[in-house]
């Protein structure tokens, strides 16, 4: 199926609309609102611009759900190559914090660790605890030297860290070594040093400055994840709009048949962080088809079973939108611009008259399309023909579906219509304009009436 202007995608848990103004963020659900994103549009500088030239436009984020978060985008040559170890560790790591903020509401995770080389006491800095909890940080300290958990009555210290937390426990042990002698810690030093050789792999807790520095603690590169989107999407990374008419022009045979298309690596970004390989993607105002090409090519690069529904009120839907669809399809371009088909298909339907003509049915509708659609929203059935009962819908479940309607007259659900029933079932749904069988006798009959147009469905 195959709308106009700005781009709608959804998610089972998240939207994201491509839009012009901060403005709609309001219009839409400020409560539902994550990003406002923004994408620079263009990459080419015009002297002749008068004021301040746009530059960007808006991609505003809202999510059904308070815990959804976007999917990570792909590490980045730069983001590894920072990843080196400097030890003698085999496995290339990255040095991170071993302290997080929360020293307030973690005051069981503050306490002292005696440094193996110096003796000193470090503490996380005020305001945050150790990362990890006290069994994990004595476990990793022991792999340096004899570690064990002593009482050293510093709670004025872990207080101070704390913000001055009232619950700030008043005895937790610091992480002390047993020796903590001159001899012992030149043996852990002599163990740091190795490493500095490349002929020690220290453990996942090291020491800065030779040493002789604070706590941190290793990331190695295959357990790192991916890149975090940020709200600034440069047009190296997205494409521009020079892109995307380039992009039209080379699948219409050189000419650009519409005036504002999406480049395709922009809808590319959009569903990397907020569809998995088999989410449904809708685009409302499906314009040249942009969002349809980009699910192509994802499914083709990753495999995935990614669907795509859109909507497109305009003319053009069949000679641009679902024309480009096809040819992203069966691929398209000549000579060294020849792109290879994405593989994959879709159905083009065009939608008939309204069912619902205000407050009744529209009577433009063919009598079968109305039959198909009553039953359908109740059954999510086809409708089945009988000779003999021209009224009758289908039996599902045990239940038998009438639809009693006439446009030239009014239809009453009586004792005379009854006697057109039938088909045996356990209970049964009708539809008429009206129903002057009491309730004592629907409920001996089990029937359901449904009054026309009221109680039909609205989709």
């Amino acid at each position: 199926m195959i709308s106009k202007n700005f781009s709608f995608l959804l998610k089972p848990s998240v939207f994201l609309y491509l839009v012009y103004h901060k403005s709609l963020k309001i219009a839409i659900g400020s409560s539902c609102f994550v990003a406002d994103i923004g994408w620079q549009r263009t990459y080419s500088k015009r002297n002749d611009s008068k004021g301040i030239m746009a530059e960007i436009e808006h991609i505003l984020v809202y999510s059904k759900s308070e815990e959804w978060s976007p999917y990570k985008l792909e590490r980045t040559e730069d983001m590894n190559s920072s990843y080196e170890a400097i030890d003698g560790d085999s496995r290339p790591w990255s040095s991170v914090t071993v302290n997080a903020p929360g020293a307030a509401t973690h005051t069981g995770m503050v306490y002292a660790i005696q440094h193996p080389i110096t003796g000193e006491l470090l503490y996380p800095p005020i305001g945050r605890c150790w990362s990890f909890g006290q069994p994990q940080m004595l476990e990793q300290m022991q792999e340096w030297a004899e570690y064990q958990l002593v009482d050293i009555h510093d709670y004025d210290k872990r207080f101070e860290i704390c913000n001055n937390a009232e619950k700030t426990p008043q005895e937790i042990c610091a992480i002390m070594m047993v020796d903590s002698s001159e001899e012992a810690r030149a043996k852990v030093k002599a163990k740091y040093d190795l490493g500095l050789e490349k002929k020690y792999s220290w453990p996942l807790l090291y020491f800065t400055n030779k040493g002789k520095g604070g706590l941190r603690r290793k990331q190695y590169l295959e357990v790192s994840t991916g890149r975090v989107p940020t709200n600034l999407w440069p047009h190296s990374d997205t494409g521009h709009t020079g892109e995307a008419k380039n992009e039209v022009a080379l699948l219409f045979d050189g000419k650009a048949p519409f005036d504002t298309p999406k480049p395709t690596r922009l809808i590319e970004r959009v569903l990397q962080i907020a569809t998995d390989k088999n989410s449904i993607i809708l685009d409302s105002f499906a314009g040249s088809g942009t969002t349809a090409h980009a699910v192509l090519n994802m499914n083709k690069q990753d495999g995935g079973n990614r669907k795509f529904i859109l909507i497109e009120m305009m003319d053009y839907a069949d000679s641009i939108t679902a024309e480009r669809v096809k040819r992203v399809i069966d691929g398209y371009g000549e000579g060294k611009k020849a792109v290879e088909g994405t593989g994959g298909g879709f159905t083009f339907y065009e939608l008939g008259d309204t069912l619902l003509d205000g407050e009744y049915l529209n009577e433009n509708v063919p009598l079968d399309k109305i039959r198909s659609y009553v039953y359908f929203t109740e059954t999510k059935q086809a409708v089945t023909d009988k000779a003999d009962e021209p009224y009758f819908l289908g039996e599902y479940y045990d239940t038998a579906y009438y639809f009693y309607y006439d446009k030239n007259e009014v239809t009453t659900l009586d004792r005379e219509f009854l006697h057109m029933v039938k088909t045996k079932a356990d209970s049964y749904v009708i539809y008429a304009d009206k129903c002057i069988l009491s309730d004592e006798e629907l409920e001996k009959f089990h029937i359901t009436f449904k009054k026309i147009p009221r109680d039909i469905t609205r989709m």
